[in-house]
């Protein structure tokens, strides 16, 4: 676990923010048209299995290498919950001033409540701390919740009632809610993969040898290749995606071994170049990178959603991703 090494995992959480502020942006601000466009449906993609489940993979795999105390840990997992809390609002004043004037009638609690990526990782920094005073390092354990994470959902009961709290309360777990993006099941399944992964690891690191690394690429290739269709179909249905089966995290760990494995060695090839260096500093400032994007997105599709042309996309990628790497940036030196 050298220097080198642990910069790949900032490089894949870099790399992941990065894609989900354009994903955002085509979610948000892009005409109707160009939504539905394959060329929409590849910036779909590309917010999809390499962006979050990505994030919640290396998570999961440094909550194994860090191994903290469990008070630290479950501090941190609710400091993430405030923080989503406070971000739905942030990210959504513009909207909910709307809503309170009257001038658009939406239910504000939907965007209050929302089961953003920041409650999912929360909720799983705790359960990681719970699980790891029960199963210790018996990698065979996490591996059988793999699957178990991954198909609850389709079993979980479905609050049918007429009272409102409990929906919203249900949504950070499981359902098929339209406000929850990131519900625990199946989510949780990429934070216990990258746990399992660094186990893995950590017993059997002498295996892990460029030969192995080759020939597990190559099968990793022709099996995502001959599968990519699935992957992409599922992946650019939002409906679908924030709601997938475990058949679908099948495919999409899968899908990160390969891109893992691709990105390090891009990391060995061009780590010294001002691109890969910046990915790293935004992965190693993924949370506030991704707090401040969604602040700038979400207020200013307030005004424009969905009103702008395809050649106006890379204009906004550029400002917002220069605007919130600057402001990260300050905030980095006034924390210091």
């Amino acid at each position: 676990m050298n220097k080198q090494r642990l910069g790949i995992p900032d490089l894949i959480k870099g790399v992941a923010v990065i894609l989900m502020v354009q994903v955002h942006l085509t979610e948000l601000f892009a005409m109707p048209d160009f939504y539905a466009s394959l060329a929409g449906k590849v910036s779909l993609f590309l917010g999809g299995p390499p962006a979050a489940p990505a994030f919640m993979g290396v998570m999961g795999f440094f909550l194994a290498y860090k191994k903290q105390p469990l008070a630290r840990q479950i501090k941190r997992g609710l400091l993430l919950l405030a923080l989503g809390f406070v971000l739905n609002i942030g990210m959504n004043l513009h909207l909910l001033i709307k809503i309170v004037s009257r001038s658009f009638q939406l239910d504000p609690w939907r965007y209050v409540f929302g089961v953003d990526i920041l409650f999912l990782a929360g909720i799983s920094i705790i359960v990681v701390a719970l699980l790891q005073h029960l199963l210790k390092k018996r990698w065979a354990l996490w591996l059988l919740l793999i699957p178990v994470v991954a198909m609850a959902n389709r079993w979980l009961p479905v609050y049918g009632g007429e009272a409102e709290w409990p929906r919203y309360l249900q949504a950070y777990f499981w359902g098929y809610f339209s406000w929850s993006y990131f519900p625990f099941f199946p989510w949780f399944s990429y934070v216990l993969a990258g746990y399992f992964f660094y186990l893995i690891y950590e017993r059997f690191a002498h295996l892990f040898t460029i030969k192995f690394r080759r020939i597990a690429g190559l099968f990793l290739l022709i099996l995502i290749v001959a599968t990519f269709a699935y992957g992409f179909r599922v992946a650019v249905l939002l409906e679908v995606y924030y709601h997938h089966s475990a058949l679908f995290v099948a495919w999409t760990a899968s899908f990160l071994l390969l891109w893992s494995l691709g990105l390090a060695a891009l990391n060995e090839l061009a780590g010294k170049t001002v691109v890969i260096k910046y990915l790293r500093w935004a992965g190693k400032n993924v949370t506030v990178f991704y707090v401040v994007q969604w602040l700038l997105i979400g207020n200013i599709a307030t005004a424009i959603y969905r009103s702008q042309e395809w050649f106006t996309l890379p204009l906004w990628f550029i400002g917002v991703v220069g605007v919130s790497s600057l402001l990260v940036f300050v905030y980095r030196k006034i924390a210091r």
